[in-house]
């Protein structure tokens, strides 16, 4: 979480995917109370990670086609 301007926000990373850490989504907090994620950023965030799953292992397989 990091805050600017007096407006709060969280970043979700996904840290140990091969060698590079991604940011999968930033949102700025707009709720006053708790601090549960909002369900739409949680599956955005989900659907992002198994994208990035999914190209890191075709690129394994392509990587390994060329040996």
């Amino acid at each position: 979480m990091a805050d600017h301007d007096g407006d709060t926000y969280r970043s979700v990373y996904a840290v140990k995917l091969g060698d590079d850490i991604y940011v999968l989504h930033s949102f700025q907090k707009k709720s006053t109370i708790g601090i549960k994620t909002p369900k739409p950023d949680l599956e955005l965030i989900k659907a992002r990670l198994r994208r990035i799953k999914q190209e890191l292992a075709e690129a394994k397989k392509e990587k390994r086609k060329k040996k």
